[in-house]
């Protein structure tokens, strides 16, 4: 019976370290997910200064009239990509006023 007791005892003593180490890797785990949220997020703000960037050197080489013809066509398309953007916003706004 006592030594019952004893592997009952040594059991619960296991089964209590491994019950701190799940919490502890619950805790790492969420850092970590913080972590990967926030490295997401300064991802994505790089990546938009980037192309903000890209565009005001396009827009540099047009003000200086140094563009080469694929420039220039690089440039022509963002800015009917803008023109686009701009009238299905202007759109989408006449239809919600319209309801």
């Amino acid at each position: 019976m006592a030594e019952l007791t004893e592997n009952i005892k040594q059991l619960n003593t296991k089964l209590q370290q491994l019950l701190k180490q799940y919490n502890i890797l619950v805790v790492q785990n969420e850092q970590q997910a913080k972590t990967i949220v926030e490295l997401k997020e300064t991802s994505e703000q790089q990546k938009n200064a980037l192309d903000e960037m890209k565009q005001e050197q396009l827009i540099l080489k047009a003000s200086l009239d140094k563009m080469d013809e694929s420039e220039k066509k690089q440039l022509e398309k963002k800015i009917n990509s803008y023109i686009r953007n701009i009238d299905k916003t202007i759109s989408l706004l006449s239809h919600k006023q319209n309801v």
